[in-house]
C-alpha cells in the first residue's frame, strides 16, 4: 500500500513533504515525535533508508531532530520554518511567472490584482 506517493518525484522528497504537511495541519506538533523511518517505510510500503532519507532532509533543514535512543522530533519554530520556506516557493514558483505573462499581455498592476481578488471570491 502506497498511501499516494507518486512515481513522478522521489519518493523521499515526498516524505519530506507529508511530514511538513502533518505539521502545517497541526497533525504534528512542535516537540512531538515524529513516525520512525521504519514505520513510515511499513506505512508508504517503501525501503526504510527511502524514509530515513526523508527524514534526514528535515533533520538537515532544522524542521526535525534527535533524540538520542528515543527518535525523532518537531523542532520549535517549524511550523514557521515550513511555511516560510513554502512562501518563497509559491513566489518562485507562481507569482514570477505570473508577473512576467502578465507583462507580456500588457495587464496592469492594478487589472492584475482585480482579476486576483475575483478568483479569490470566487473560490470561497
Amino acid at each position: 500500500m502506497n498511501l499516494g506517493l507518486s512515481e513522478e518525484r522521489s519518493i523521499y522528497l515526498q516524505i519530506g513533504e507529508k511530514i511538513e504537511d502533518d505539521i502545517l495541519r497541526g497533525i504534528l506538533l512542535e516537540e512531538e515525535r515524529v513516525p520512525s523511518t521504519n514505520e513510515l517505510a511499513r506505512a508508504y510500503a517503501i525501503n526504510p533508508a527511502t524514509a530515513a532519507k526523508g527524514i534526514n532532509l528535515l533533520v538537515d533543514q532544522g524542521i526535525l531532530y534527535k533524540k538520542r535512543g528515543i527518535g525523532m522530533f518537531v523542532a520549535q519554530g517549524a511550523k514557521q520554518q515550513i511555511v516560510e520556506k513554502r512562501k518563497k516557493n509559491f513566489y518562485n514558483r507562481y507569482v514570477l511567472g505570473l508577473v512576467e505573462e502578465a507583462q507580456s499581455l500588457s495587464i496592469t498592476e492594478e487589472e492584475l490584482i482585480t482579476m486576483i481578488r475575483r478568483a479569490r471570491e470566487e473560490r470561497a
